[in-house]
């Protein structure tokens, strides 16, 4: 079993930069690759960025290209999300995410922007961004 715990939210103004952190623990940690998702009310979750845990990949969605910054500690068994330059448009509960079952990079690849395929979930950090 895994566990995954983000924190890091909170409530700042457009412009604003906010880095968050996602804790993982458990026997043994090995997932694949990590992800980070938001959900706003109202609208489905969606996939902001991914990271492969013993690579140097990264993906991310459009909107946040430039401005957010995916990164891991393996020795801190944590994933970081830098969040820069923050739009109203950004408030959503954060949710970061592990994928431990993908088979190699390719396969990450395709996996990494659909939610369904990860297999354990933190609880989320709520990100209000006021204009």
């Amino acid at each position: 079993q895994v566990q995954l715990v983000e924190s890091g939210g909170g409530l700042v103004q457009a412009g604003s930069s906010l880095r968050l952190s996602c804790a993982a623990s458990g026997r043994t940690f090995s997932a694949y690759a990590m992800g980070w998702f938001r959900q706003a009310p109202g609208k489905e979750r969606e996939f902001v960025a991914a990271i492969r845990w013993r690579g140097f990949s990264t993906l991310y969605t459009d909107s946040v290209k430039g401005r957010f910054t995916v990164s891991r500690d393996i020795a801190k068994n944590t994933v970081y999300l830098q969040m820069n330059s923050l739009k109203p448009e950004d408030t959503a509960v954060y949710y970061c995410a592990a994928d431990i079952t993908a088979s190699d990079v390719s396969d990450w690849r395709k996996r990494a922007f659909d939610y369904s395929e990860y297999d354990y979930w933190g609880q989320g950090t709520q990100v209000t961004v006021s204009s």
